[in-house]
């Protein structure tokens, strides 16, 4: 069974619907990618699943359990994390006060030892930067502190947005090191990224939105070599 079912999901704005009754589904363990240009519903997808939108119609299960209309604070007790487009890091606390709100759900204050240690395992930067308020923080290190807070909560879904955006080659390179080592610890993710090519290369399946619709699903090998994502995502 999928740990995340999506069925006839559509959101609106205004009157205006920015998802058009769209389904789809993330196996458990598995890394699945959501690609396609600006404005096709790709985040606005993101926020209802993670709580922070109303959907205005259709459902979404998580673990078989209908989370449709669930508020994004209690999601996160169920074990749904979003990191959002722009982070979103608390500018004025510091890297390690950060983390440590991340976990505030829990009070297994000998694992959120341990957890903030696997984190500073994970981002070394972040361990030389701990006590460093986060609004200094270059945006890969405040991306690198986004992923981490929401690991901290000890997701069993993880839902990324735009984790590349804005950030040098080098650093999207070690952002996507990281995301793929977090997946091969079992968490399940859904990926958006404007990046296709590099989204696909990392996930096992992905779906093409394209005006608030999924327009084609299939294997990241079977899209990669597809020329209509060729020619729309990929630059060719």
């Amino acid at each position: 069974m999928a740990l995340l079912e999506v069925r006839d999901l559509e959101v609106g704005y205004g009157g205006i619907a920015a998802v058009r009754g769209i389904g789809f589904e993330v196996a458990q363990g598995e890394l699945v990618a959501l690609i396609g240009a600006n404005g096709a519903g790709k985040t606005t997808t993101l926020k209802a699943l993670a709580g922070m939108l109303v959907a205005s119609g259709g459902s979404v299960h998580f673990d078989g359990k209908s989370i449709t209309r669930t508020p994004s604070h209690q999601l996160i007790r169920q074990g749904v994390a979003l990191v959002p487009e722009g982070r979103g890091v608390f500018t004025r606390l510091t890297v390690e006060e950060n983390l440590a709100m991340g976990a505030y759900i829990r009070d297994d204050r000998a694992g959120v030892r341990t957890d903030l240690e696997r984190m500073f395992g994970l981002f070394p930067r972040l361990k030389e930067r701990r006590a460093q308020v986060a609004g200094t923080l270059s945006g890969g290190e405040q991306q690198m502190l986004a992923i981490g807070r929401a690991l901290m909560s000890r997701p069993r879904l993880l839902l990324l947005d735009e984790p590349s955006m804005g950030l040098a080659p080098l650093m999207v390179q070690k952002i996507f090191e990281v995301i793929q080592g977090v997946s091969k610890e079992g968490v399940t993710i859904l990926l958006v990224e404007q990046n296709a090519r590099l989204a696909l290369e990392v996930a096992s399946r992905g779906y093409v939105m394209e005006s608030g619709e999924i327009s084609l699903a299939d294997s990241s090998a079977a899209l990669l070599a597809s020329p209509q994502v060729r020619q729309a995502y990929l630059g060719e």
